[in-house]
């Protein structure tokens, strides 16, 4: 694409359209301008970042191969789960701008209508039922430290922010469109502080004042609502990212989200959602909410099993060795990388670049495994309590820790019907059943053995309640407080 500068000095494209295998896709010059869906080795090539190595650098003085382990931390590493996000974000950009073609006549009709409401304060965001929106939202929500944040964005680095528009189809059409803004959701749950960063993002982008010609000191939230719809209409705005979702509180959760629902249903905003999932309970308390945020995909981003992902993952690093001797990947190695970091992407990044840093600034210049053992606890000793809480499985421990708390993949007890169906005679000529025998339905449940019902259940057959319950680390044994008492006399 060709780049221009806007009198800012921001950069933008200018628009280039491309023809879809999709005939919806292609009287739109907001969807067009995008660009064209890929394959999935078209999506991964895009996706994937590398970092300057070559093995002769192993001969530098450490001065300079300690800087150069910083490195390791801008390496992306395309993985399934990335994909769902590329395909996700580019599924609610093209589905939104469905219904809010430039050069439709009915949409035009309907933003002069709303215009005009708006400026007259007559807009009712509970009365706009002619306009049809084709946008939608979705989740994504995992552990902190996989990288949901810098996944989504490195996504979002392979759509220009900032189109430029002249002309489409031989008609003029000078247009700027902003194809994503992301906003951070305010500690406060501030909607009038999430509005004011809405207007400061889009001025600081375009060079627009919108900010000095909508915001006074005394605008509620309700006046700049229809404000911020109307000026992401204007804008042409494709998709709207809330990253930090977790940080709204419960006084706020409704009203925050029933502002959401008016810019999706009012004015065809599109938005992702981000967060831990400490989040989860939020978008849990109202069906019409979790109907709403789970209408273009739901991404759940737990940390990685001990498997093939997990390998593969730290296969991708092991390359980037500045030390002297290359060390080689043995499944101790591997064995001992998850035991400290239980498949958190950026644990598992920060142990092997500070295992490098200590390799060479010993003077050791090669490591093994007590090495790595020895950077885990000096360095993760902060977040040992989180890691062990993951390691335990034990959804007591995790949940002390919201943003650890595991996003169940399938249901903890899955059960086992059995039915036991009365024998009854039908006489040929009956159309109906007189008096049926009633079905008797008994339900067996297994449970898997990190579900506190299938210790429940064991230590009933064993009548050993207590025990199992200390054992699994659901009551506290008290042992670190009594530990001496053996010897008080």
């Amino acid at each position: 694409m060709n780049k221009i500068y806007l009198e800012n000095g921001m950069d933008a494209v200018q628009a280039t359209y491309h023809q879809s295998p999709l005939e919806e896709y292609n009287s739109n010059p907001f969807i067009q301008a995008l660009p064209p869906l890929m394959n999935k080795q078209a999506i991964i090539d895009s996706l994937a970042m590398s970092i300057s190595f070559d093995e002769s650098e192993r001969d530098y003085d450490s001065a300079f191969r300690l800087h150069m382990v910083q490195r390791l931390y801008k390496l992306f590493q395309p993985l399934p789960r990335h994909l769902d996000v590329w395909n996700t974000t580019f599924s609610l950009l093209y589905q939104g701008y469905i219904s809010r073609n430039p050069f439709d006549k009915e949409y035009i009709r309907q933003r002069n209508q709303m215009g005009k409401e708006i400026i007259n304060k007559s807009f009712d965001i509970n009365n706009q039922s002619t306009f049809r929106t084709t946008a939608s939202c979705a989740t994504l929500i995992g552990y902190s430290g996989m990288g949901k944040t810098s996944s989504a964005q490195r996504v979002l680095n392979n759509i220009p922010q900032v189109i430029v528009h002249n002309e489409y189809k031989g008609q003029p059409f000078n247009q700027l469109q902003l194809t994503h803004l992301t906003l951070q959701t305010p500690h406060s749950s501030s909607l009038k502080a999430l509005t004011l960063q809405f207007f400061l993002k889009v001025d600081e982008i375009l060079g627009t004042d919108n900010y000095r010609r909508n915001v006074s000191k005394n605008t509620s939230v309700d006046a700049m609502l229809p404000q911020m719809g109307q000026v992401a209409n204007n804008i042409g705005l494709g998709l709207l990212v809330i990253d930090e979702i977790q940080h709204l509180q419960n006084r706020a959760i409704k009203q925050m989200m029933n502002y959401f629902v008016t810019l999706m249903n009012s004015f065809g905003v599109p938005i992702l959602f981000i967060g831990t999932p400490a989040a989860y309970s939020i978008f849990q308390q109202e069906f019409r909410i979790a109907r709403r945020v789970s209408g273009n995909g739901e991404i759940t981003w737990n940390n990685m099993e001990n498997d093939k992902e997990f390998r593969f993952f730290l296969q991708s690093l092991w390359r980037y060795q500045w030390t002297r001797t290359f060390t080689l990947l043995s499944d101790e190695m591997v064995a001992v990388f998850y035991e400290h970091t239980q498949g958190v992407s950026d644990l598992i990044v920060k142990l092997f670049a500070n295992v490098q840093v200590m390799a060479i600034s010993t003077g050791k210049e090669a490591f093994n495994v007590s090495m790595v053992r020895k950077v885990a606890k000096e360095q993760f000793k902060l977040m040992q309590p989180m890691i062990d809480a993951i390691k335990s499985k034990n959804p007591y421990k995790m949940h002390q820790y919201e943003d650890l708390r595991k996003l169940a993949m399938e249901q903890q007890a899955q059960p086992v019907m059995h039915t036991a169906v009365s024998p009854m005679k039908v006489s040929k000529q009956s159309i109906a059943i007189k008096n049926p025998q009633p079905i008797k339905v008994t339900q067996e449940y297994v449970y898997k053995e990190d579900d506190i019902r299938f210790n429940y259940q064991k230590a009933i057959e064993a009548n050993t309640m207590y025990d199992a319950l200390v054992k699994q680390g659901y009551i506290d044994g008290m042992q670190h407080w009594i530990g001496g008492v053996g010897n008080v006399k």
